[in-house]
């Protein structure tokens, strides 16, 4: 077995000689920048990272990280990986997507990779458009979003990716923000979680969608909009001024005024809880906070585990025989045939 002790490298060390095309400002420069930042503290090794891309402009990724990369085909980087993880599981594999490619044709890829809970990152770039192909709308795209498929404005109900993984079985559901500096201890907690971490990452796209997070993204709303979850901690935002509390006859969260800094009615997150991650997650941006951080996180065994496990015992015992395995059941013998001119 191949020594895969931790061993010091710098965020430098994780870039390549390619050239990052991405629109000058788009949100994938910081996401890169993120992660490149979380694999020395991580301790992983380059040569044993692997990063899987489907179809889209946060598909370029593995291009820029220097590790193994696939650059698959649209809605299949969860089968790659699968293969991936299944073949070698010392590897440290990571999915990048978009809501796009995840949420549309890769919806049931997606969907399958979260129930069954292979060991792996999952990042899905969400930036409520397809970018790559000139700004049609996508899966996530808000009601009344004008784009060149929609140009009366959309009349779709978007997905929630949070809750799409949480109704999939998930067992670890977090978000960040491109630009934000917590996004990389977002990264760090997915990379320690066992099983399949899901992370949607809301990513600007500064040429067809331009802005569209800033109501909770931007700077001057950052304060009041954002609601960075800790396990433990009370339900706290706007600067502990407000925060949220169980309403038991509605059965749904309710957003509290937090006054001299009591906050014995607000709600302590528990990560594991996954009632409550759906009801942070499901929650109506506006009326409430948006949920950040490690949103639940409640390991159960992986996929990738129970296949070797399931495996050594098949063949625990048994002496492999190669000449056997492809002369068992039906076999015939082809005679050579004379020369005819």
């Amino acid at each position: 077995m191949n020594d895969m002790t931790p061993i010091a490298t710098k965020p430098k060390d994780w870039e390549t000689d390619q050239e990052v095309r991405w629109c000058p400002g788009c949100g994938d420069y910081a996401i890169l920048k993120a992660v490149q930042r979380t694999m020395p503290e991580i301790g992983a090794r380059p040569e044993n990272t692997v990063f899987v891309s489907g179809i889209g402009c946060s598909s370029r990724f593995p291009y820029y990280m220097e590790t193994y990369g696939f650059h698959t085909i649209h809605g299949r980087a969860p089968a790659v990986a699968t293969g991936i993880k299944l073949a070698n599981p010392e590897l440290d594999v990571w999915i990048i997507t978009g809501d796009g490619d995840a949420l549309s044709i890769g919806g049931n890829h997606t969907m399958h990779l979260l129930r069954r809970n292979l060991n792996c990152q999952v990042l899905l770039f969400n930036n409520e458009i397809y970018g790559l192909t000139k700004g049609q709308y996508s899966p996530t795209s808000r009601v009344g979003t004008r784009s060149p498929s929609t140009p009366l404005g959309s009349i779709d109900t978007p997905a929630n990716p949070c809750a799409f993984a949480l109704g999939s079985g998930a067992r670890f559901v977090a978000r960040g923000i491109d630009i934000h500096k917590n996004l990389v201890s977002v990264l760090k907690a997915a990379y320690a979680h066992q099983g399949t971490a899901f992370c949607e990452i809301f990513q600007n796209c500064i040429v067809y969608n331009d802005d569209v997070f800033a109501p909770f993204a931007a700077k001057p709303n950052a304060a009041t909009s954002q609601l960075w979850v800790e396990h433990g901690a009370p339900l706290v935002f706007a600067g502990g001024t407000k925060g949220l509390a169980f309403d038991a006859a509605a059965l749904a969260l309710t957003v509290v005024d937090i006054v001299d800094g009591d906050t014995s009615a607000v709600m302590t997150h528990d990560q594991t809880n996954r009632s409550l991650a759906h009801m942070l997650v499901d929650m109506p941006f506006g009326e409430f906070p948006m949920a950040l951080g490690v949103i639940y996180d409640d390991p159960a065994p992986t996929f990738d585990s129970a296949v070797i496990a399931q495996n050594a015992q098949a063949s625990a015992g048994k002496k492999p025989d190669l000449q056997k395995l492809l002369s068992q059941g039906q076999t015939w013998q082809v005679e050579k045939q004379p020369h005819v001119i």
